[in-house]
């Protein structure tokens, strides 16, 4: 693992959290910190922040909800791409708090331990079993990625460092990430039809 990882992770954690008002804050305090890191894997993250410096958190606030909260196909919540609305992510779910539990981490309880935020702090603070939970998701976060280049905006650059972070070849188009994603859902699954036959309105929510 790149020494710069766990630097990484805890960056791309904060720029992709709801910017709520405490995000000018937050914004120059990430930016300096990958300033001063001075790695070339911060180069996706810089470019996000140069993208929305300026930019007033109340219209920063709008763009995120109709980012992530207006569609399936660029959920945050990792185990929709994989397990859908069923009955197995309810088990997903426990494994995962299950397995922070494990290293020592309490998440807060009003977040589903899904939510990509929320699994990037855990990478930061406990590398790596953090690293080894986000490279399990690596087809979710290949989904995601190739959504939010499709859907425009700067958020794509958060998920390209985070991704740039994995080991192995990413899956090189959006066919080969969902046969990933797909390898165990059950039957019912929901969350993979955004990038199947039947895609999701834009606007359906989650």
């Amino acid at each position: 693992m790149n020494p710069a990882t766990p630097a990484i992770h805890q960056a791309a954690a904060l720029l992709l959290g709801y910017p709520g008002p405490d995000w000018p804050a937050r914004h120059t305090l990430v930016r300096n910190s990958l300033t001063e890191l001075a790695t070339p894997a911060a180069a996706p993250l810089l470019r996000f922040c140069a993208a929305v410096d300026g930019v007033p958190p109340l219209d920063l606030a709008a763009a995120y909800v109709t980012t992530f909260d207006r569609s399936r196909r660029r959920t945050l919540h990792l185990t929709y791409y994989t397990d859908g609305d069923t009955r197995r992510r309810g088990g997903t779910l426990a494994g995962l708090k299950a397995r922070y539990r494990a290293h020592g981490w309490a998440p807060p309880e009003d977040e589903l331990p899904d939510h990509l935020p929320l699994m990037l702090e855990f990478a930061a603070r406990c590398p790596a079993p953090g690293h080894r939970l986000l490279g399990d998701h690596r087809a979710a976060l290949e989904l995601l990625r190739f959504a939010l280049t499709d859907h425009g905006g700067p958020y794509a650059d958060v998920l390209r460092a985070v991704c740039d972070t994995l080991p192995g070849p990413s899956p090189a188009d959006r066919a080969a990430a969902l046969a990933l994603a797909r390898g165990g859902p059950p039957t019912e699954t929901v969350g993979l039809t955004p990038f199947g036959t039947n895609p999701v309105a834009e606007g359906s929510g989650r």
